[in-house]
Protein backbone atom coordinates (compact mmCIF):
# COMPACT_ATOMS: atom_id res chain seq x y z
CA UNK A 1 0.00 0.00 0.00
CA UNK A 2 1.39 3.68 -0.93
CA UNK A 3 1.82 6.00 1.77
CA UNK A 4 -0.88 8.39 0.68
CA UNK A 5 -2.99 5.83 0.33
CA UNK A 6 -2.09 4.62 4.24
CA UNK A 7 -2.84 8.12 5.13
CA UNK A 8 -6.13 8.22 3.24
CA UNK A 9 -6.79 5.01 5.70
CA UNK A 10 -5.42 6.35 8.37
CA UNK A 11 -7.73 9.88 7.71
CA UNK A 12 -10.92 7.94 7.36
CA UNK A 13 -10.16 5.65 10.97
CA UNK A 14 -9.70 8.97 12.58
CA UNK A 15 -12.90 10.18 11.19
CA UNK A 16 -14.67 6.98 12.04
CA UNK A 17 -13.87 6.94 15.71
CA UNK A 18 -14.21 10.85 16.63
CA UNK A 19 -17.61 10.08 14.96
CA UNK A 20 -18.34 7.34 17.29
CA UNK A 21 -16.84 9.23 20.16
CA UNK A 22 -19.09 11.96 19.46
CA UNK A 23 -21.87 9.67 19.48
CA UNK A 24 -21.31 8.27 22.39
CA UNK A 25 -20.74 11.81 24.38
CA UNK A 26 -24.15 13.13 23.14
CA UNK A 27 -25.85 9.69 24.52
CA UNK A 28 -25.05 10.32 27.88
CA UNK A 29 -25.74 14.21 27.40
CA UNK A 30 -29.23 13.70 27.91
CA UNK A 31 -31.52 10.97 29.99
CA UNK A 32 -34.40 10.25 27.18
CA UNK A 33 -37.91 9.57 28.61
CA UNK A 34 -38.00 7.18 25.49
CA UNK A 35 -41.41 8.95 24.91
CA UNK A 36 -40.89 11.14 21.23
CA UNK A 37 -43.34 13.33 22.22
CA UNK A 38 -41.98 14.68 25.28
CA UNK A 39 -38.78 13.89 24.27
CA UNK A 40 -39.01 16.53 21.64
CA UNK A 41 -39.58 19.17 24.10
CA UNK A 42 -36.71 19.30 25.53
CA UNK A 43 -33.17 20.34 23.93
CA UNK A 44 -31.01 17.22 23.30
CA UNK A 45 -34.06 15.16 23.36
CA UNK A 46 -34.26 14.09 27.40
CA UNK A 47 -33.61 15.23 30.65
CA UNK A 48 -29.86 17.12 30.92
CA UNK A 49 -27.16 15.58 32.89
CA UNK A 50 -24.74 18.07 34.43
CA UNK A 51 -27.87 20.29 35.40
CA UNK A 52 -30.60 20.54 37.98
CA UNK A 53 -34.51 19.87 37.05
CA UNK A 54 -37.15 20.47 39.78
CA UNK A 55 -40.46 18.58 40.29
CA UNK A 56 -42.98 19.28 42.67
CA UNK A 57 -46.78 17.68 42.90
CA UNK A 58 -49.91 19.43 42.22
CA UNK A 59 -53.14 20.27 43.36
CA UNK A 60 -53.90 17.93 46.62
CA UNK A 61 -50.46 16.53 46.39
CA UNK A 62 -48.52 19.66 46.67
CA UNK A 63 -47.37 19.52 50.21
CA UNK A 64 -47.01 15.64 50.64
CA UNK A 65 -45.54 15.44 47.16
CA UNK A 66 -45.82 11.46 46.90
CA UNK A 67 -46.52 12.03 42.94
CA UNK A 68 -43.51 14.23 42.46
CA UNK A 69 -41.07 11.57 44.64
CA UNK A 70 -42.44 8.80 42.47
CA UNK A 71 -41.50 10.42 39.52
CA UNK A 72 -37.99 11.64 40.46
CA UNK A 73 -37.71 7.96 41.90
CA UNK A 74 -38.65 6.46 37.93
CA UNK A 75 -36.18 8.94 36.39
CA UNK A 76 -33.23 8.07 38.59
CA UNK A 77 -34.09 4.45 38.20
CA UNK A 78 -33.28 5.07 34.49
CA UNK A 79 -29.43 6.37 35.41
CA UNK A 80 -26.61 4.10 36.15
CA UNK A 81 -25.21 3.78 39.39
CA UNK A 82 -25.66 4.66 43.17
CA UNK A 83 -28.59 7.22 43.92
CA UNK A 84 -28.10 10.15 46.75
CA UNK A 85 -31.36 11.25 48.14
CA UNK A 86 -31.07 13.71 50.43
CA UNK A 87 -34.47 15.06 53.25
CA UNK A 88 -35.28 16.27 56.55
CA UNK A 89 -38.32 14.17 56.98
CA UNK A 90 -37.99 10.51 57.13
CA UNK A 91 -41.06 9.71 55.77
CA UNK A 92 -39.64 8.01 52.38
CA UNK A 93 -41.10 4.57 51.31
CA UNK A 94 -38.39 2.47 49.93
CA UNK A 95 -41.05 -0.24 48.62
CA UNK A 96 -42.43 2.42 46.65
CA UNK A 97 -39.62 3.62 44.74
CA UNK A 98 -38.27 -0.03 44.47
CA UNK A 99 -42.17 -0.42 42.60
CA UNK A 100 -40.95 2.46 40.32
CA UNK A 101 -37.51 0.32 39.62
CA UNK A 102 -35.60 2.49 42.26
CA UNK A 103 -34.56 -0.50 44.58
CA UNK A 104 -33.04 0.27 48.06
CA UNK A 105 -29.68 -1.23 47.48
CA UNK A 106 -28.69 1.66 44.81
CA UNK A 107 -29.87 4.02 46.97
CA UNK A 108 -27.66 5.93 49.86
CA UNK A 109 -29.83 7.90 52.20
CA UNK A 110 -28.93 11.11 53.76
CA UNK A 111 -30.93 12.70 56.16
CA UNK A 112 -29.85 15.79 57.88
CA UNK A 113 -31.41 18.25 60.62
CA UNK A 114 -31.70 21.24 58.48
CA UNK A 115 -33.10 22.33 55.49
CA UNK A 116 -29.51 24.15 54.97
CA UNK A 117 -27.72 20.60 55.67
CA UNK A 118 -30.06 19.31 52.95
CA UNK A 119 -28.32 21.74 50.31
CA UNK A 120 -25.18 21.23 51.34
CA UNK A 121 -25.03 18.04 50.95
CA UNK A 122 -27.12 18.17 47.88
CA UNK A 123 -24.15 20.16 46.34
CA UNK A 124 -21.15 17.88 48.02
CA UNK A 125 -22.98 15.08 46.72
CA UNK A 126 -23.35 16.40 42.90
CA UNK A 127 -19.23 17.40 43.14
CA UNK A 128 -18.32 13.91 44.08
CA UNK A 129 -19.41 12.44 40.61
CA UNK A 130 -19.83 9.12 39.85
CA UNK A 131 -23.05 8.61 40.99
CA UNK A 132 -26.46 7.58 38.69
CA UNK A 133 -28.10 10.54 40.24
CA UNK A 134 -28.90 13.07 43.26
CA UNK A 135 -32.19 13.94 44.92
CA UNK A 136 -32.87 16.36 47.52
CA UNK A 137 -36.36 17.07 48.64
CA UNK A 138 -36.36 21.18 49.59
CA UNK A 139 -39.08 23.62 50.98
CA UNK A 140 -37.11 26.65 49.28
CA UNK A 141 -34.59 26.39 46.23
CA UNK A 142 -32.76 30.16 46.79
CA UNK A 143 -31.53 30.99 43.72
CA UNK A 144 -28.22 31.65 44.61
CA UNK A 145 -28.31 28.32 46.07
CA UNK A 146 -29.57 26.71 42.61
CA UNK A 147 -26.48 28.65 41.09
CA UNK A 148 -24.41 26.75 42.66
CA UNK A 149 -26.05 23.23 42.80
CA UNK A 150 -26.33 23.92 38.79
CA UNK A 151 -22.51 24.97 38.68
CA UNK A 152 -21.80 21.46 40.77
CA UNK A 153 -23.87 19.30 38.43
CA UNK A 154 -21.80 21.14 35.71
CA UNK A 155 -18.77 20.09 37.27
CA UNK A 156 -19.47 16.76 37.50
CA UNK A 157 -22.28 15.56 34.96
CA UNK A 158 -24.59 14.31 37.43
CA UNK A 159 -27.95 14.53 37.53
CA UNK A 160 -29.33 16.75 40.10
CA UNK A 161 -32.94 16.49 40.85
CA UNK A 162 -35.01 18.61 43.35
CA UNK A 163 -38.15 17.75 45.01
CA UNK A 164 -39.72 20.54 46.13
CA UNK A 165 -42.09 19.45 48.88
CA UNK A 166 -43.57 22.16 51.43
CA UNK A 167 -45.04 21.66 54.96
CA UNK A 168 -48.09 23.59 54.23
CA UNK A 169 -49.83 24.99 51.02
CA UNK A 170 -48.93 28.26 51.48
CA UNK A 171 -45.30 27.80 51.04
CA UNK A 172 -46.42 26.47 47.29
CA UNK A 173 -46.49 29.93 46.39
CA UNK A 174 -42.27 29.60 46.24
CA UNK A 175 -42.62 27.80 43.32
CA UNK A 176 -43.00 30.36 40.88
CA UNK A 177 -40.13 32.41 42.08
CA UNK A 178 -36.96 31.78 39.76
CA UNK A 179 -34.11 29.30 39.98
CA UNK A 180 -31.19 28.30 38.11
CA UNK A 181 -33.13 24.93 37.60
CA UNK A 182 -33.03 23.49 33.65
CA UNK A 183 -36.69 22.11 33.88
CA UNK A 184 -39.25 22.61 36.50
CA UNK A 185 -42.00 20.30 36.08
CA UNK A 186 -45.19 19.94 38.35
CA UNK A 187 -46.46 16.18 39.02
CA UNK A 188 -50.30 16.17 39.76
CA UNK A 189 -52.17 12.78 40.26
CA UNK A 190 -55.23 11.34 37.95
CA UNK A 191 -57.58 8.80 38.24
CA UNK A 192 -56.12 5.73 37.27
CA UNK A 193 -56.57 4.08 33.78
CA UNK A 194 -59.90 2.52 33.09
CA UNK A 195 -60.23 -1.13 32.65
CA UNK A 196 -62.36 -3.64 30.94
CA UNK A 197 -62.95 -5.65 34.09
CA UNK A 198 -63.69 -4.51 37.41
CA UNK A 199 -60.42 -3.45 39.49
CA UNK A 200 -57.17 -1.13 39.87
CA UNK A 201 -55.29 0.31 36.41
CA UNK A 202 -52.16 1.65 36.48
CA UNK A 203 -51.82 4.89 37.93
CA UNK A 204 -52.28 7.96 35.65
CA UNK A 205 -50.34 11.65 36.40
CA UNK A 206 -50.34 15.21 35.07
CA UNK A 207 -46.86 15.80 34.04
CA UNK A 208 -46.95 20.03 33.78
CA UNK A 209 -43.24 20.88 31.93
CA UNK A 210 -43.62 24.55 33.50
CA UNK A 211 -40.48 25.67 32.26
CA UNK A 212 -37.55 24.72 30.23
CA UNK A 213 -34.73 26.22 28.82
CA UNK A 214 -34.58 27.12 24.73
CA UNK A 215 -38.01 24.81 24.99
CA UNK A 216 -41.53 25.67 25.42
CA UNK A 217 -43.95 24.62 28.27
CA UNK A 218 -46.27 21.43 28.02
CA UNK A 219 -48.21 19.56 29.65
CA UNK A 220 -49.14 15.88 29.22
CA UNK A 221 -51.21 13.05 30.97
CA UNK A 222 -49.30 10.19 31.37
CA UNK A 223 -49.06 6.54 32.72
CA UNK A 224 -47.46 6.58 36.11
CA UNK A 225 -43.84 4.69 36.11
CA UNK A 226 -43.40 1.11 35.75
CA UNK A 227 -41.24 -1.28 37.80
CA UNK A 228 -38.15 -0.14 35.27
CA UNK A 229 -39.10 4.02 36.13
CA UNK A 230 -40.83 4.21 32.46
CA UNK A 231 -43.58 6.42 31.80
CA UNK A 232 -46.13 6.46 28.63
CA UNK A 233 -48.31 8.64 27.04
CA UNK A 234 -51.94 7.82 28.34
CA UNK A 235 -54.88 6.68 26.00
CA UNK A 236 -57.43 8.09 28.14
CA UNK A 237 -57.44 11.30 29.40
CA UNK A 238 -59.58 12.95 32.80
CA UNK A 239 -61.72 14.45 30.85
CA UNK A 240 -62.88 11.94 28.77
CA UNK A 241 -61.45 13.42 25.33
CA UNK A 242 -59.24 10.59 24.40
CA UNK A 243 -56.47 12.66 23.62
CA UNK A 244 -52.87 11.12 25.13
CA UNK A 245 -51.54 14.82 24.87
CA UNK A 246 -53.17 16.91 26.50
CA UNK A 247 -52.23 20.58 25.94
CA UNK A 248 -49.10 22.81 24.97
CA UNK A 249 -48.75 26.41 25.90
CA UNK A 250 -45.98 29.06 24.62
CA UNK A 251 -44.01 31.17 26.52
Amino acid sequence: MSQSASTAVLSELRERIAHLEGAASRQKTVLPFGVSDIDDCLPGGGLAYGAIHEVAGGGNGAVDGAAAALFVGGIAARTKGKVVWCFTRADLFAPALAQVGLHPDRVIYVEAGREEDVLASFEEALRYGGLGAVVAELVRLPMVASRRLQLAAESSGTIGLAIRRWRRQAEASDFGMPTAAVTRWRVSVLPSEPLPVPGVGRGRWRAELMRVRAGERAEFVIGACDGQGRICLSSDTADGSGEARRSFATG
